[in-house]
């Protein structure tokens, strides 16, 4: 399981590279455009971009792509290529499923945060902080499982066992990228 998910692993961290560069300041355009609901609270925030959406989409298929190559060697070690071709295409449409999923499964977290007036790119302390610490961990696997799951039959448990290992891998991702300054917060 832990082959077939490391390129999202990997995406992920190309991402968080990628919005610590001076390009990603220049081309950030928030995906709601600064609008406001009629309760006055923007739909995503300034963190949910068009710039970061596209570049997990655009790391997903490179991350995906170099593992595919990676993976020639031992394809039995990758669920995915039990069931399609370790093929450059596939692994680019792959790879940009995953970053899409991962993407698009994080905007509803993103959502009920800003309805519950909790800023952008922030965390909060209590009972809250702790809920929302565990869903910011996990929203993006839900999709990303889901392409697993739509990639190759996997039983029902699987998929949630790759939910429980995508969040113990990202808590420990995001440790290492908040030590090494390149993450503001956990």
């Amino acid at each position: 399981m832990y082959v077939t998910m490391l390129p999202v692993i990997l995406a992920g961290i190309l991402n968080m590279l990628f919005v610590k560069t001076k390009l990603y300041s220049r081309v950030k355009f928030p995906i709601d455009g600064g609008k406001r609901l009629s309760d006055g609270k923007r739909l995503f925030g300034d963190n949910k971009t068009w710039a970061g959406f596209f570049g997990m989409i655009l790391s997903g298929a490179l991350a995906q792509l170099l593992w595919g190559f990676a993976c020639l060697k031992i394809p039995e070690m990758c669920y995915i290529y039990f069931y399609f071709d370790n093929t450059p295409l596939f692994n680019l449409f792959a790879g940009a499923a995953m970053g899409l999923a991962y993407v698009l499964f994080e905007l509803p977290n993103s959502f009920i945060k800003r309805r519950l007036d909790i800023p952008s790119g922030k965390t909060v302390r209590g009972a809250k902080g702790c809920i929302f610490f565990v869903i910011d961990q996990i929203d993006s696997l839900f999709g990303v499982a889901a392409v697993f799951a739509v990639l190759y039959q996997m039983p029902f448990w699987q998929y949630f066992l790759y939910i429980l290992l995508g969040a113990v891998t990202h808590i420990a991702v995001n440790s290492i990228l908040y030590a090494v300054k390149i993450r503001r917060n956990l």
